[in-house]
């Protein structure tokens, strides 16, 4: 019989991932039966269901502890959607809140196929007590860097590392060509702005970004932002953007994210997955964070076990990219970094050349991309346990 395998993802960076992976599945065993809940790339792909899992992005403790009647609600429609299906293979992606609640629910339920978690929670940042909820409720765990094993050593978990999804997704972007399309000659400085996917992240980290490209802008008047918004948040960036008062380029849904990319001179970003992609591309980043008062108050006295909040910066053990986070993170400190690497160009280069010193680290040995690495591992788990 073919292996039946249902993916699981509820946010944009899931659901990339979780496109990618369905279609290396698909590349390694053509009669696999496909199923599960996405978003848009998911869905492209035939991998959709009816269950709706809006809002269920969620950030910061507080947040999830408002949320919690939601998130409640959806790892039972998500449970009853898996146990509709009956895949051999269960794979839960990121979205640690939800998805270890959701393991433990298909083994109280009984749930006879295997549970693979792809995406370990940041345990070596963060609570690495998680190790042992994960161990518990999973069978599998595909996580991104060596890094991270030791945290499960003694658990009974078996751990794949798969390498960063970031790391080799998107081909090197064509600068000229996207620069050209938009009319911006080459000398022009252009200043990315990324303002994450999450509404919450807009709303604590995207006015501190947006004033800093406005300080920008007006220490350099010749200067263009531009903004590539996540899919998840297109609409209320492009309403936040008809008052901005400065030179700016929304990038629009058709256009290679790569080239937009590429076509920055440096980035201003929300920390998370992207940070990482634009330093792939060659864009020197400043990056910045903001969690809500109490969740931060919590994470620096009892969690945080890493300096930062980049994982260029983890990897590299050091500062590569300049991190601006909660009362650091002010137009001002971001506006002064931005300047320092447009007027600097050798500031510039040290920076892209360290940031792919990091990637080194992080893409892991071997030259399969990290979506074949995760299919490969997931039907070796399958077989194995068959």
């Amino acid at each position: 019989m073919s292996p039946k395998i249902h993916l699981v993802a509820v946010e944009d960076s899931a659901d990339a991932l979780g496109a990618d992976v369905a279609r290396s599945l698909k590349q390694l065993d053509a009669s696999i039966a496909l199923t599960g809940v996405g978003g848009a790339r998911m869905k492209s792909l035939g991998v959709q269901s009816d269950v709706d899992v809006g809002g269920l992005a969620i950030l910061g403790l507080f947040d999830g502890l408002r949320a919690l009647g939601r998130v409640q609600k959806a790892v039972v429609e998500l449970a009853d959607d898996v146990q509709k299906h009956r895949p051999d293979s269960v794979v839960l992606i990121d979205s640690w809140g939800l998805m270890w609640r959701l393991a433990r629910e298909l083994k109280q339920r009984g749930f006879p196929g295997r549970i693979i978690k792809l995406v370990g929670p940041q345990v070596w940042a963060t609570r690495p007590g998680r190790a042992k909820i994960l161990a518990n409720w999973c069978d599998h765990l595909l996580c991104l860097h060596d890094f991270e094993q030791p945290f499960y050593a003694g658990t009974g978990l078996p751990t794949t590392v798969i390498g960063n999804p970031a790391i080799g997704r998107q081909s090197l972007g064509d600068r000229q060509h996207y620069r050209a399309r938009q009319e911006i000659p080459e000398t022009t400085p252009v200043v990315g702005l990324l303002l994450g996917s999450r509404t919450s992240e807009l709303k604590r980290v995207g006015p501190a970004l947006i004033d800093a490209a406005r300080l920008v802008c007006a220490q350099h008047p010749t200067a263009h932002v531009l903004c590539l918004p996540a899919p998840s948040v297109r609409d209320q960036v492009e309403e936040a953007a008809s008052r901005w008062d400065f030179n700016h380029i929304i990038a629009q849904p058709d256009d290679d994210p790569a080239d937009v990319m590429a076509a920055m001179d440096l980035a201003l970003s929300c920390s998370g997955t992207v940070t990482t992609e634009l330093a792939e591309q060659g864009v020197p980043v400043i990056t910045g964070y903001k969690l809500g008062w109490l969740s931060w108050a919590l994470a620096r006295l009892f969690l945080l076990r890493t300096k930062y909040i980049s994982l260029i910066n983890v990897a590299a053990n050091r500062e590569v990219i300049p991190e601006f986070v909660q009362t650091r993170l002010t137009p001002g400190n971001l506006a002064t970094a931005a300047h320092h690497l447009l007027t600097d160009a050798n500031a510039r280069n040290t920076q892209r050349a360290q940031q792919f010193d990091a990637i080194a680290k992080l893409r892991g040995a071997g030259d399969e991309s990290t979506a074949t690495r995760a299919a490969t591992a997931i039907l070796s788990d399958l077989r194995q346990a068959s």
